[in-house]
């Protein structure tokens, strides 16, 4: 009976959750599960349990057997699943290469993750010096205009970075800033192809800035650093150098959360593209 699951008395939208997360628990400990078998051990009404696989199945997360019409987990769980414990431990990861990285350049330094089609910062240090970058953890900045944005989009498989594109609205901030689709796909294939990006005074006038992926086991980028610098304290010349002091970080950071082969290593293009 409905009345005897737990959630009975959470409002609607609660009850919902909870059942969709008893009905995953359930087809986690056993697989090949009918709705007869589900909606019995649940208590559940199976035209409730039918109903919550359906959706489940639409959104690729629960699949149905052709010739028993049983149901499994798909991959898509396990999928998730490898990706989840990364995110408690990365700040904490993090949080010494960017004291090191602060203390080396005096700048300040960004951790940010994607959100949507957005970036959000989850971790900062500030720079030593009055004049830095206005920013503040949890914040969402744009991807196309920032250089955690571009590094994380420009990593990502075909298929995402389109999904994640379609959210873009491509917005003006500065005068660099990139507004078309196509010239930004250009940016991205560049930011790849050089190993780091960069953000030419392309989301806040006179900041610079330059970053870099950090890549899980499975070689996704999951999460991103980056230094920022007022354009007055910005060395060309000192360029390779940041750029190597962030490539060191993140590969550090990339083995502590399973990277073995860190795909930043491979030959450094012989010329930059200006």
């Amino acid at each position: 009976m409905d009345d005897d699951f737990p959630d009975s008395k959470q409002p609607e939208s609660v009850a919902a959750v909870l059942k969709v997360f008893a009905i995953l628990q359930s087809l986690a400990d056993r697989s090949e599960t009918g709705v007869s078998e589900l909606s019995m051990r649940l208590a559940m009404p199976k035209a409730t349990v039918y109903r919550f696989l359906q959706t489940m199945r639409s959104l690729g997360y629960v699949r149905q057997e052709a010739d028993s019409e049983r149901y499994g987990l798909t991959m898509k769980l396990f999928e998730l699943g490898a990706k989840a414990p990364v995110y408690p431990d990365i700040i904490e990861l993090a949080k010494p290469h960017m004291h090191a990285l602060s203390d080396q350049t005096g700048e300040t330094i960004h951790l940010g993750m994607l959100i949507d089609s957005d970036i959000i910062y989850v971790h900062k240090v500030d720079s030593r010096h009055m004049l830095g970058m206005y920013s503040k953890v949890g914040k969402r900045a744009p991807i196309h205009c920032t250089a955690i944005g571009k590094v994380l989009l420009a990593w990502e498989s075909d298929q995402q970075r389109e999904h994640l594109l379609q959210g873009v609205d491509f917005k003006r901030y500065r005068e660099k800033t990139i507004t078309s689709k196509s010239r930004f796909i250009e940016e991205l294939n560049r930011t790849r192809e050089q190993g780091f990006g960069e953000d030419r005074e392309e989301f806040d006038d006179h900041i610079r800035c330059l970053g870099m992926p950090i890549f899980d086991r499975l070689n996704q980028a999951v999460a991103a650093i980056s230094i920022s610098f007022p354009t007055f304290r910005y060395d060309e010349a000192r360029e390779p150098e940041i750029v190597a002091m962030l490539r060191d970080a993140s590969r550090d950071m990339s083995r502590q959360i399973g990277c073995v082969d860190f795909p930043l290593d491979g030959p450094v293009p012989a010329a930059r593209r200006r």
